[in-house]
């Protein structure tokens, strides 16, 4: 059996719907969600779903080896979903193509830091984009810069506004995040 813990920074939908996903299945078990930020939604997500979420800080993360000891012993597999720190180089080195991120735009365009979230939509719309989407790539040591695993594009229409085209690639994220994972992992 496969082992996930999920890194997630807010509110927990890819988290919630990546548990859902793999809930019953035999072959993956998310063990654990962690997260940065001690008020972000996806607390209460995994103690609705009877998940293991643990609040971590920089120091933790950056300065000790708390953090990598703790996925070394729980994990597989690191799933980005909506986590906004840039992984540690220690942490690379020792889950090397198995760090996976979801990013809200077609990658190379719209990456990098600063580049999430409605930054990313409010970019693609004062460029005129007629098509956004997601990607799904391996994390190494540079801002959505690892090797690209999946990408689903969607066409955008002239009246697209930042809320129109987040609901989008919710959708692209929803449909497709878990899945992706699932053929990485279970191959």
């Amino acid at each position: 059996m496969k082992r996930l813990v999920i890194f997630a920074s807010g509110s927990g939908t890819n988290a919630e719907n990546i548990i859902s996903f793999f809930q019953n299945k035999k072959s993956v078990i998310v063990t654990h969600v962690l997260t940065n930020n001690k008020d972000a939604k996806v607390i209460n997500r995994c103690n609705r779903l009877n998940i293991n979420c643990l609040v971590f800080n920089k120091n933790d993360f950056y300065h000790s080896e708390t953090i990598l000891n703790f996925l070394k012993k729980e994990a597989d597999f690191i799933i980005l979903a909506g986590f906004l720190w840039k992984v540690p180089s220690t942490i690379i080195a020792s889950f090397t193509n198995k760090i996976i991120n979801i990013h809200p735009a077609l990658l190379p365009k719209y990456g990098g830091k600063g580049m999430y979230g409605v930054h990313i939509h409010k970019k693609v719309l004062e460029n005129n984009e007629n098509k956004t989407g997601i990607t799904i790539h391996y994390v190494n040591e540079k801002y959505d810069d690892g090797a690209i695993i999946f990408q689903k594009e969607v066409t955008l229409d002239k009246d697209e506004t930042i809320f129109s085209i987040q609901k989008k690639i919710h959708q692209l994220e929803m449909d497709n995040f878990p899945k992706v994972i699932e053929g990485l992992i279970c191959k």
